[in-house]
């Protein structure tokens, strides 16, 4: 077992998760942590707590910020506002098409790096050059995706929650249309489209169920047969586990899942080890959900449908949360980030 605290390095900025060391740091004491760029001021968001996971290779605290510290920060803090300040300014005064996103400053370096968004190329040289003499220093500038400018700013998504990618997203999944029709929804770009104009990355959370659920029961159009009688499916409900199958009778019924796979499946799916053997004895069967023929009779207009498991789903998915993950390596490097800086206004 180890400890793990959790720091920040702005009032609503993203967590990182650190190994305290000798050190025991409260909520809301100033610590220093051990960033690329050198020592850096942050908070205690989480005090040190045990884990029974080996996390490895998290930052160890270097120890509690000293006031010194604390007016450096404050002192940096200053100077990206007023770099943003500047910057905007000379972006107006060259005319070029840029939006400022984020300042960054290194004080170890004295240097700052300047965060923009662009719908295309821009020549930016000129702008450097002014910059770097209105702010005696060295200025970098870096232009940013769509995806990665609202990482940076943060916001509400449309579920009235805070951007998965400003909080707790590492890493930008692809993301395709294909996820919103497997999930039945509206193809509408107001709906399906997050704060960055792009398809929403919470459309990935959900598709493993849909894609399982799509494999383990019969398939849309497909023959099925229910407690009820026999039937065509018409249509599959993953968030309740159902099919709808239309029954040859009349009506519509909403069977359970387990309900339109035969017993034999579920128990092949239960124990695999003994469903090799009784299957080459009866020199095979039929599908899930497929309707067998009668002995001494002839098999129901329509044949078998698909094979699939019929074993049980976790109904939720996959859901995100702020556990740290047991992925060692650069994933638990603290770099700091613009993102990670409070946004300062005019």
């Amino acid at each position: 077992m180890s400890m793990m605290c959790a720091v920040a390095f702005s009032p609503r900025g993203k967590l990182y998760y650190a190994d305290p060391g000798r050190w025991e740091p409260r909520v809301g004491d100033r610590v220093l942590v051990a960033t690329d760029d050198g020592p850096e001021v942050a908070t205690c968001m989480w005090a040190p707590q045990w884990v029974t996971e080996d996390i490895g290779q998290l930052p160890v605290l270097v120890g509690f910020a000293a006031d010194e510290d604390v007016e450096r920060d404050q002192t940096s803090r200053r100077r990206r506002a007023q770099a943003r300040v500047a910057a905007k300014r000379l972006a107006r005064e060259h005319d070029l098409p840029m939006k400022i996103i984020g300042v960054d400053h290194v004080s170890a370096s004295d240097t700052f790096t300047i965060y923009f968004t662009a719908d295309g190329r821009v020549d930016f040289r000129a702008l450097v050059r002014d910059l770097n003499r209105t702010l005696d220093t060295r200025v970098h500038l870096r232009q940013l995706s769509a995806r990665d400018s609202a990482k940076l700013q943060g916001g509400i998504g449309s579920c009235g929650r805070e951007l998965c990618c400003s909080t707790f997203l590492t890493d930008f999944e692809p993301v395709s249309i294909r996820m919103a029709k497997d999930q039945n929804l509206a193809l509408n770009p107001l709906k399906i489209s997050g704060a960055c104009g792009r398809l929403m990355c919470c459309l990935r959370y959900e598709h493993p169920l849909y894609e399982e659920f799509a494999a383990a029961v019969p398939a849309v159009g497909a023959r099925a047969s229910t407690p009820d009688g026999p039937g065509r499916v018409v249509g599959h409900d993953v968030p309740r586990q159902q099919v709808v199958v239309a029954l040859d009778g009349g009506g519509r019924r909403a069977c359970d899942r387990a309900d339109v796979c035969s017993s034999r499946k579920s128990h092949d799916a239960a124990y695999p080890s003994t469903a090799a053997p009784s299957t080459a004895a009866s020199g095979g069967r039929t599908g899930c959900g497929s309707v067998s023929a009668p002995a001494g009779g002839s098999a129901p207009a329509g044949g078998s449908v698909g094979d699939g498991a019929a074993g049980a789903t976790d109904r939720d998915g996959p859901q995100p949360h702020h556990e740290p993950s047991t992925n060692k390596g650069a994933r638990h490097r603290i770099r700091r980030r613009a993102r990670d800086r409070p946004t300062d206004t005019d």
